[in-house]
């Protein structure tokens, strides 16, 4: 599979130039088979993501939002290898994962983590906090009994828990302290790079604030590079550096946050920002409703995915070359062939 209509051939941008990315994804793909006949055998390929590329900087975080069913789950798992990619390239710290030994995957995911999106699944029942958080350092052979349970005690303290929570089970907790204590292990072997997957979107309302507030401090204090999945524009704008916009398994836009909140480029984008709630109400907007239904992933349309909904779409956005991501301004890529979306 050529590569060449992504982010590999992007200008470096002066940033960037000094160091190599932490995390380089080129052409990543994951596709499940459909299954069919008495065999069930492949007869098709849900295409959940497809031929996506980003970096990510040490210390950067990227939000990347889409529609439920846009692939931004399958994106951050496929990257961790929790999933097994179809194809593509995903370089961690210039380290290439996919393919690598489970020996050395295990070593590497020490590195890499993930906070999960429902605090409730995500906690084994069974085991006390102390052990939920202590795994992992006895999985990657982390200090002495006493030391693990310090660091315990410490990290607790660092998510805003008491130490002794510790010796309580996971159904003792508030929705939110679940999360605190996913935080805590996500942040156990000190990693440099962590996928949170829409870790607020099971919480309340009330308590959605403090998290985020929680993982942007903790990031700015360790120095974090982390993947922020989430369909809520406000949180991603508020947490991130980048973000990168989503849509049928395909990246649609990524730009700096400002820049895509001040100025998207792709229509895609402009509706997912004209359909999201602003503090005034009665502020002058402009409403893109996207009309019919969304295309199956199993057989998306030619050329540019978000032609068949797109208000703007012309004849050539069905094209393969409609497909291609390019530079509209320094770090501002779009797949889009048309220049004036911004200004429509």
């Amino acid at each position: 599979m050529a590569h060449t209509d992504t982010l590999t051939d992007a200008p470096a941008r002066p940033e960037s130039a000094a160091s190599e990315p932490l995390l380089r994804v080129r052409g990543l793909s994951k596709h499940f088979p459909i299954l069919g006949g008495l065999l069930q055998r492949p007869v098709g390929w849900v295409k959940a993501v497809d031929d996506l590329s980003f970096d990510l900087r040490r210390g950067e975080v990227l939000g990347l939002v889409g529609e439920s069913g846009s692939g931004k789950s399958t994106a951050g798992r496929s990257i961790l290898r929790l999933i097994e990619p179809t194809g593509g390239s995903v370089r961690f710290d210039g380290e290439e994962i996919t393919g690598l030994p489970k020996a050395r995957l295990r070593a590497q995911r020490r590195r890499m983590q993930i906070i999960f999106q429902d605090p409730y699944a995500s906690l084994d029942p069974r085991q006390r906090v102390r052990d939920v958080i202590g795994e992992a350092f006895v999985v990657h052979g982390i200090g002495t009994a006493r030391d693990r349970r310090d660091r315990t005690a410490a990290l607790l303290e660092k998510v805003g828990l008491t130490a002794d929570a510790m010796d309580r089970f996971p159904h003792e907790f508030s929705g939110g302290q679940r999360q605190r204590i996913g935080i805590a292990r996500a942040l156990a072997v000190e990693p440099d790079f962590i996928v949170a997957d829409e870790p607020v979107s099971a919480l309340d309302v009330s308590v959605q604030a403090q998290v985020v507030n929680l993982l942007r401090d903790l990031q700015r204090e360790l120095g974090l590079a982390v993947l922020f999945i989430a369909h809520d524009l406000a949180v991603v704008r508020y947490i991130s550096d980048r973000v990168a916009v989503m849509y049928l398994g395909r990246l649609m836009e990524l730009a700096p946050s400002e820049a895509l909140y001040e100025r998207p480029r792709h229509p895609y984008t402009l509706a997912l920002l004209s359909a999201a709630p602003t503090p005034d109400p009665d502020a002058p907007r402009r409403r893109i409703l996207l009309e019919g239904d969304l295309p199956s992933p199993a057989n998306p349309p030619s050329g540019c995915v978000f032609r068949t909904r797109c208000p703007f779409a012309l004849p050539a956005c069905a094209e393969p070359a409609a497909r291609a991501m390019r530079e509209v301004a320094p770090g501002h890529f779009v797949s889009c062939i048309r220049d004036d979306i911004a200004a429509s």
